[in-house]
Parts: structure tokens; C-alpha cells; sequence
């Protein structure tokens, strides 16, 4: 079975191209999709990318939240299509209302860059599950409005249900509320998280080099997981 994975192109997108090709090595078919666009493509899962959409006027994500094809996105993240949304596509899946919650400006006020510290938290999703639960990995993150923010009742829910699916370990870079990096949905199919896995899927590239704290491979298992999961779905 070959497995098709959506990638959303907005105006202002950057990580599109690099997700395309994590998908590729997880062995599956990329498909660049447009935001403009009602049509799927019948691809089996979808990726928002990383970046600036529309410039990230009004709120980061709240514009390309209402793109045409963003209605397509609901519908199919409804049905139980494995939804992922990276940094800028994390913030649309929230003004979306696919993930509760909000980000915000980073607490100091600057954009941020840096190999990250993480805890998978939740492996019990279409996206983590070829993690161990409690593993740590490192991948890069930067952004400017990565900062996790919700009511403290949804918080308390948050962590009641397991749905907190990665946590900041070592420093919190951005005053995410309880180092939040990452969520899902009740299903396990919805995943949002600021750090970019499609920046750490081949050796070399990422955190690779001597001085910097883990291989260049800690995102992959985000992508094969997913693949695993459409598999799973049709076996």
C-alpha cells in the first residue's frame, strides 16, 4: 500500500519542502496541495507546515485558518484523517479549533532558534506511536509565537486526559504554560506541536554534528508513525 501525505502550501510557507521530503523517507508519497484549493488530492493523511503564513498578520495561523481548503481539513480531521500541524500549522490548528488553546508571543519577546529538549509524553497517537512513552528527543525549534497558552481548567483537562504529547525538557524557550510543546485531540489523529521533526529525518542534517547534544534523526519516527497508522487503518 502507498500511503499519500497532503502537504499544504500557504502564501508565506517555508517548511513545506522539507516536510515533503520527511514523508519521502518515511516511506511515503508527499502530495503539495494549495491552500486555495477544495480538493484533497484522497491523500490518506495531512501536514500543516511551518512559517509565516500570510505573514502572520492578525494572529500567527488565524488567516490561513479560514483558507478555502482548511474546510476540507476539518472535515477530514473529523473523520479520523492523521492531521499534523508544525509551528506556524500547530497555530492554525488552533484558530481552527481542531486543538484547544492558543500561542502566543514568545515570553521574552524574540524569535527563538535552537535544538530542543523534549519528553514524549503521550505515544498513543497516529503520530507518536513508533516513540517509547517517556522518551527524550531533540529537534529544532524557532519561532516567534510559540508560547502555549489555555485556561487552567483546560490545562487541568489536558493532563488529565494525556493529550500534553511532548514537554520542554532543560529550559522552556518560549513560556509555554506546564512546558507544553505539544498536543493532540481526544482521537489521537489531530497532533500540533511548535518543534520542527521535518528539520531532524536524515543523519547530518539537524542536530548532527559534534556539538550538538543527539543525532539528526529524532523527528522521523513522527512520520513513519503516521504511515504505520494509515496501514494499520486499512489492514
Amino acid at each position: 500500500m502507498t500511503v499519500r501525505v497532503g502537504v499544504i502550501t500557504f502564501p508565506g510557507s517555508l517548511d513545506d519542502g522539507d516536510a515533503r521530503r520527511a514523508i519521502q523517507i518515511a516511506g511515503a508519497e508527499p502530495v503539495a496541495l494549495w491552500h486555495g484549493s477544495h480538493d484533497l488530492e484522497g491523500v490518506d493523511a495531512l501536514v500543516l507546515p511551518g512559517g509565516f503564513s500570510y505573514g502572520d498578520y492578525l494572529r500567527a495561523g488565524a488567516i490561513a485558518a479560514l483558507a478555502p481548503i482548511m474546510a476540507e481539513v476539518k472535515d477530514a480531521a473529523k473523520r479520523g484523517m492523521p492531521v499534523l500541524g508544525i509551528c506556524n500549522g500547530f497555530q492554525m490548528l488552533v484558530e481552527a479549533h481542531l486543538l484547544p488553546g492558543g500561542l502566543i508571543r514568545n515570553a521574552h519577546q524574540q524569535f527563538i532558534r535552537r535544538d530542543q529538549r523534549l519528553r514524549v509524553e503521550n505515544n498513543d497517537t497516529a503520530w507518536t506511536s513508533d516513540f517509547a512513552s517517556g522518551q527524550e528527543i531533540v529537534i529544532p525549534l524557532k519561532n516567534a509565537d510559540g508560547g502555549y497558552v489555555a485556561a487552567e481548567s483546560e490545562l487541568d483537562r489536558l493532563e488529565g486526559e494525556g493529550l500534553v504529547t511532548l514537554r520542554y525538557l532543560g529550559v522552556n524557550p518560549n513560556g509555554s504554560l506546564r512546558d507544553i510543546a505539544g498536543i493532540t485531540n481526544e482521537r489521537g489523529n489531530v497532533f500540533g506541536l511548535m518543534p520542527h521533526p521535518e528539520h531532524a529525518v536524515e543523519p547530518g542534517f539537524g542536530p548532527g554534528t559534534p556539538r550538538a547534544m543527539r543525532s539528526g534523526v529524532d523527528g522521523l519516527p513522527f512520520f513513519t508513525s503516521a504511515v504505520a497508522a494509515v496501514v494499520g487503518a486499512a489492514a
